[in-house]
């Protein structure tokens, strides 16, 4: 995504704080997340349709966004499909409204259609038009961990960005997607990055959206967990590896996740403070890190031997990055080869001191189950 003339690497939050809320120590809630490198926000309705009041707060949150530099991720909602003149009427009037807003990023439309078995010429009359009135901004649709990539391509057509959204953290675990009985673990999220380039055939962006609540977690007689920091740091950087170009985090404003003194701020400032913001920090748009998630893979022939080890590979025009995660529950040491040559060593982001030395374009380290490196070496 490029916005401004800039690339992007969107990193939101759905549904993301209200555009006045405070963070407990009284910061501004919008402004906190931006200056931890976050880009995006998700707006709009969610359980409400569209109305003048509502219409009104998205302004505000628009507002907010461009004023911190971030952008919003618009929900069109009962808009995103024209089954009659009012739906159409409500796009238009939407398009309308925001799409010169410096704060507008993209447009979300239907939620997990395929799982919803929403129909597609609805959903391509409402594509079209807004292709027609507003050609710059992109509409995202994210489908439940569920379908067949036949039926799920049919969507394709409809859309300019599609994903997944996976929360596999619960108890018991895995009972989120439809291959529950073939992975139960955390790194069904790098399955689901898979599939969504899959389905995509090369051809569309890929955004994830990842767990801080859901349902599977606070529906009666259900045990409230939330993801670990060694659990969202290793499903980011899986979904990264893997083929996601954006992350949203769901969950953080629900109701019944939310200790008494979050509760009444209106979003989950502890799992924030505790987990997220610094998994934030390492992959936002201020972190040394960020440069590398806006580039293409790059077509150095690097390979690796160790036992369920997954990387990929960026280089900017000073460095080479490679970001690699373990999707097993061994320790091995993994080899690294076929880097250049010319390479004597590098650095572990985000454990340094650790240094790796590189001899003949080879290095070799130490994966502990479901851990993160990301390695950054100078040219």
């Amino acid at each position: 995504m490029v916005i401004d003339g800039k690339k992007v690497f969107p990193i939101g939050f759905t549904v993301s704080p209200p555009p006045d809320g405070k963070t407990p120590s009284g910061k501004n809630a919008i402004e906190e997340l931006a200056d931890a490198g976050a880009t995006f926000l998700r707006a709009g309705p969610l359980g409400s349709p569209w109305d003048e009041a509502r219409f009104a707060s998205e302004q505000k949150m628009e507002d907010a966004a461009a004023r911190h530099g971030m952008h919003c991720w618009l929900n069109l909602r009962e808009a995103s499909a024209i089954r009659s003149p009012t739906n159409e009427a409500l796009l238009r009037r939407l398009i309308a409204t925001f799409k010169d807003h410096p704060g507008l990023g993209c447009y979300k439309g239907v939620d997990e259609p395929e799982w919803g078995r929403a129909k597609t010429e609805p959903m391509a009359r409402a594509y079209e038009l807004l292709k027609e009135l507003d050609p710059n901004h992109p509409l995202v649709i994210i489908q439940a961990p569920q379908g067949e990539i036949e039926n799920l391509k049919t969507y394709n057509a409809v859309c300019d960005i599609l994903g997944f959204d996976v929360y596999p953290i619960g108890y018991p675990p895995g009972k989120h997607t439809q291959f529950a009985k073939t992975n139960s673990e955390i790194s069904i999220v790098g399955d689901y990055a898979q599939r969504a380039v899959e389905v995509s055939e090369g051809a569309k962006s890929i955004w994830m959206t990842l767990q801080i609540s859901w349902s599977g977690v606070l529906k009666p007689g259900k045990t409230l967990r939330f993801p670990t920091f060694p659990e969202q740091r290793f499903m980011a950087y899986q979904a990264i590896i893997n083929g996601a170009r954006g992350l949203m985090f769901f969950g953080g404003d629900i109701a019944a996740s939310l200790s008494e003194r979050d509760r009444e701020l209106g979003w989950n400032w502890r799992f924030w403070n505790r987990v997220l913001r610094p998994v934030v920090e390492e992959i936002g748009s201020k972190s040394s890190l960020y440069p590398a998630l806006v580039v293409a893979n790059s077509k150095l022939p690097v390979k690796v031997k160790g036992e369920g080890i997954e990387f990929c590979v960026r280089e900017t025009e000073n460095e080479i990055f490679i970001l690699a995660c373990k999707r097993n529950h061994t320790t091995d040491e993994a080899q690294f080869s076929g880097l250049p040559e010319s390479l004597s060593g590098g650095t572990v982001l985000f454990e340094e001191p650790r240094k790796i030395v590189v001899k003949n374009g080879k290095f070799s380290d130490w994966f502990a189950p479901f851990e993160v490196h990301a390695y950054r070496f100078p040219r």
